[in-house]
């Protein structure tokens, strides 16, 4: 645990403490934060108060008293819920603006891990709850260079399994032999486990409109096949399997032939302008140190499909923080989601990946941008083309 940065971070908020609240592991971030093993019994409330001065203090219960043996600071203990309140209220004497892992009206859903009925009881305790969306965003998704290194080698393996992918559907197609989606994610996968790289599930590979489905996933039972005059969308992610990697996620698409229709190609130029965009936006507003969030990196690349036309078509945000997980705990480029107001801060990454969903075919195209200390970069090959399957 970070508890000197931890406490500058609240002097810096202008908040009293950060409490952290847990049972039955529901709020993973609080784990991770706190350096709190996993495996640690949780089926009673415990609860963990930082200030943003002196010594942190726990509260624990009595048949669980070893739950927050792994941070530092003073435990008090309860039985009964009568107890619990009044012990509650001690642990957060002298405080009256604190932090947890709340949203007002969900509006950050990676942040929300705490009931409402929890957060009436700790305002019943004479303190005002504020948000820890920007705390988390802090600790939990700024990465050290040892990620950013995982994150850049990811990235190379990842470029020549996307481009092998291609070349593999090309081949195929130039045989007469069959492929599908299903095929081709198989190739992926398969070139993931050869190249030491691990993901969650995936990837997508989808045809037409398969396309048009931004979570699509083809599987045994349910694939199609890919034949002259598809559009092909492949969407993947993954990272080097070691210890907190973080993960690329890329989506690219394609066209098998060698000609393709004027509607595809306006489409997808649209799409990379509005892409291009948005990543313009961020590295010129990082460069002259001009303080941005989530939505308005959202609003950048949502703007331009909207003033060519096709803003109904464009159904989801702009992008998703990245880090262990392919969706991280930082800021989001949404807009439109939700109106996600945090800052994109320093050493933290995240998608930019608009797209267009038509009935008959979609397009999106994925880069990752890491922000520094002074500039933000796209950290792998960007798509400036369709590629060209024949």
């Amino acid at each position: 645990m970070q508890l000197g940065e931890i406490q500058q971070a609240l002097r810096d908020a202008a908040l009293d403490g950060w409490l952290f609240f847990d049972h039955h592991q529901r709020d993973p971030l609080a784990y991770r934060i706190l350096g709190i093993p996993s495996d640690v019994m949780a089926s009673r409330r415990w609860y963990y108060f930082i200030p943003a001065e002196g010594e942190p203090r726990g509260l624990v219960h009595r048949i669980e008293p070893h739950s927050l043996d792994a941070v530092p600071g003073d435990k008090m203990a309860y039985s009964r819920w009568q107890e619990q309140h009044a012990q509650l209220r001690k642990l957060l004497s002298g405080a009256s603006r604190i932090a947890m892992q709340y949203s007002p009206q969900c509006a950050v859903m990676h942040v929300a891990a705490v009931d409402a009925g929890t957060i009436e009881l700790v305002r019943s305790c004479g303190v005002e709850v504020v948000t820890s969306a920007d705390l988390v965003q802090s600790f939990e998704a700024r990465w050290t260079a040892a990620q950013l290194e995982s994150h850049l080698e990811a990235g190379r393996r990842m470029d020549r399994a996307r481009h092998d992918a291609f070349s593999f559907i090309t081949e195929r197609l130039r045989n007469g032999s069959d492929v599908s989606e299903y095929s081709v994610q198989k190739f992926l996968q398969e070139r993931y486990a050869a190249g030491g790289m691990i993901t969650d599930h995936g990837p997508v590979v989808a045809v037409n409109a398969n396309a048009s489905d931004p979570h699509y996933e083809p599987s045994a039972e349910r694939h199609q096949p890919i034949k002259k005059g598809d559009l092909v969308l492949i969407d993947m992610w993954s990272k080097l399997n070691q210890p907190d990697a973080v993960y690329y996620d890329i989506t690219w698409t394609g066209y098998c032939g060698e000609t393709t229709p004027d509607k595809i190609q306006n489409v997808f130029r649209i799409v990379r302008d509005a892409r291009d965009a948005a990543v313009d936006f961020v590295k010129t507003s990082v460069a002259a140190k001009t303080p941005i969030c989530g939505f308005q990196v959202d609003d950048a690349s949502r703007n331009h499909i909207e003033a060519k036309g096709y803003g109904e078509y464009f159904i989801h945000r702009t992008g998703h923080s990245i880090g262990t997980n392919v969706h991280g705990a930082g800021a989001n480029m949404d807009n439109f989601e939700t109106h996600d107001e945090r800052g994109v801060v320093p050493r933290t990454c995240f998608s930019v990946e608009p797209g267009i969903y038509l009935p008959d075919f979609g397009i999106r195209s994925e880069v990752n941008v890491y922000v520094g200390e002074s500039d933000a970069r796209v950290t792998g090959e960007a798509q400036t083309e369709l590629v060209q399957i024949y």
